[in-house]
């Protein structure tokens, strides 16, 4: 299939997160009619695999004298089919392709499939593409399964960096979901409202942000706090307010200290915590890096890395499989969630190119 034709079809299927049957049920086709291995698996993911040509048949005696085969190693590729919600109409203006996903994240996985396919059978090899489902939702449902069913040698997360670019790290991320709820009272009286009390709390998270980053610089270092979501209402008896707060974890600041941090600052109120991911960053003197700096440079990019402040499924599966790994994808990533979200069409051909030729250096 040609590769645009793939990536409009896919463009073309809305699929936030928890809705991807439909588009789940494309790409399996897609891959299948590619000549990979595709299936769902049993979180809802899409998965296509590259195996690696069949060995010759041998007779019992030589069969006997051969050496012992060596262990099939894995290559995972690990984008996401889910979107944010919001249909964007998908259309071509010059060389931009524009719909929702085309940046966030269906272009890098359409660039995994493409190049898997290019890329065909290697001795030795599996070459495994999977399309997660939920990694806009905080369960990322997908990657956190894909993480109990894999052990590669390498990964590459499908996310923009842009094609001549690499990405080594991401900030880690807490969510705080605040409730408070007490017995009405007189707004003349001395006892403090409970949407007061709610400001109060965010008013300190600010302060512990800032006390943490006296001194850093690089938005990538910093404790970040946004505010997601703030409701108050009252009936004849309680008055309550509830309160979602998201917080960008740098890489380093554990997770457990920042939670017990964020509870002293409670006064009363009930906190959950959810989405709990640490910061990660990759090292870049690995097989994988090389590859991809050299694959860039042979297409005539001047092959940068650059590390992103939100989270992705790097967060979540590196810890667990400890192996070189890389975000990697065409796009730019400033276009993430937005109305005008659409992808350069040369920079997505480009990037397939510089995967495939990766692929091939890592499997030679």
């Amino acid at each position: 299939m040609d590769p645009i034709a793939l990536l409009e079809g896919a463009l073309n299927i809305y699929g936030p997160a928890t809705q991807e049957q439909a588009i789940g049920d494309y790409l399996v086709a897609q891959m299948q009619a590619l000549g990979l291995r595709a299936f769902r698996d049993e979180a809802g993911n899409a998965v296509g695999i590259v195996a690696p040509p069949p060995q010759p048949s041998t007779s019992a005696k030589s069969a006997e004298q051969a050496a012992p085969r060596e262990r099939v190693k894995d290559i995972i590729l690990l984008g996401h089919m889910d979107t944010v919600p919001g249909f964007i109409d998908v259309r071509r203006e010059g060389e931009r392709l524009y719909g929702r996903g085309a940046v966030d994240a269906r272009g890098p996985l359409c660039t995994f499939i493409a190049a898997a396919a290019k890329v065909g059978a290697r001795p030795g090899w599996r070459i495994i593409v999977v399309g997660a489902v939920e990694e806009e939702y905080a369960t990322s449902k997908g990657a956190r399964f894909a993480a109990t069913q894999y052990q590669p040698v390498y990964c590459v997360i499908g996310e923009p960096s842009g094609w001549d670019r690499v990405t080594l790290g991401y900030k880690g991320r807490l969510l705080v979901h605040y409730r408070q709820a007490r017995a009405m009272s007189h707004t003349a009286g001395q006892v403090r409202g409970v949407a007061e009390s709610a400001i109060a709390f965010w008013n300190s998270l600010i302060v512990l942000a800032a006390e943490y980053n006296r001194g850093k610089t690089r938005t990538f270092d910093l404790l970040d706090p946004s505010l997601r979501r703030i409701h108050s209402g009252e009936d004849a008896f309680v008055d309550a307010v509830e309160m979602t707060v998201g917080i960008r974890v740098p890489v380093g600041l554990e997770i457990e200290a920042l939670k017990a941090r964020v509870q002293l600052l409670a006064d009363g109120a009930e906190l959950t915590f959810a989405s709990e991911e640490p910061g990660y960053r990759a090292e870049k003197n690995t097989p994988l890096v090389r590859a991809l700096l050299a694959a860039i440079r042979a297409h005539g990019g001047g092959a940068a890395f650059n590390v992103k402040t939100g989270t992705s499924d790097m967060n979540v599966v590196a810890p667990l499989w400890r192996c070189p790994i890389v975000a990697y994808g065409p796009g730019d990533s400033a276009l993430d969630h937005t109305p005008q979200e659409h992808i350069e069409l040369s920079e997505y051909l480009n990037a397939i190119d510089v995967l495939a030729d990766s692929l091939r250096a890592l499997t030679a």
